[in-house]
């Protein structure tokens, strides 16, 4: 994500949604967590090294706004603490017969129920859902 998105932003390089995203996306506070990275060159990103529910439960706790995880490990990990509320997911027009899979960790005899909150359909094929963690 850096310094892809912050240096779209700096330089408008992508069509006027994209610059819009990068715009977005490069003024955002961000955390990475992570063992062994040293160091980080954006003053708006910092270094966790504590475990990923300990740090989201932290942050949860203040007031603010939303918060956005992306990747595969950590939303699997917050997941099986049950520290998701939402769940937003792009489903991309290209079929990938192998890879890691998003929730992998979880256990099989985990049951995750999700109520349908609603969709978008992009010209290019993506769909985006949004659900809810079921009450």
């Amino acid at each position: 994500m850096v310094p892809y998105w912050p240096n779209v932003a700096r330089n408008h390089s992508g069509t006027q949604a994209i610059d819009e995203l990068a715009h977005v996306f490069d003024e955002l506070d961000k955390i990475v967590f992570s063992t062994t990275l040293e160091h980080v060159e954006n003053g708006d990103t910092r270094i966790v090294r504590t475990h990923v529910a300990e740090e989201m439960l932290a942050l949860k706790q203040q007031h603010g706004k939303d918060i956005g995880v992306g990747g595969l490990s950590i939303p699997s990990q917050l997941s099986e603490c049950g520290l998701i509320d939402e769940y937003h997911f792009a489903v991309h027009p290209v079929v990938a017969g192998k890879g890691p899979r998003l929730f992998e960790t979880a256990k099989p005899q985990d049951r995750l129920q999700l109520d349908f909150v609603g969709s978008t359909t992009f010209h290019s094929g993506v769909v985006a859902l949004h659900y809810r963690k079921h009450a």
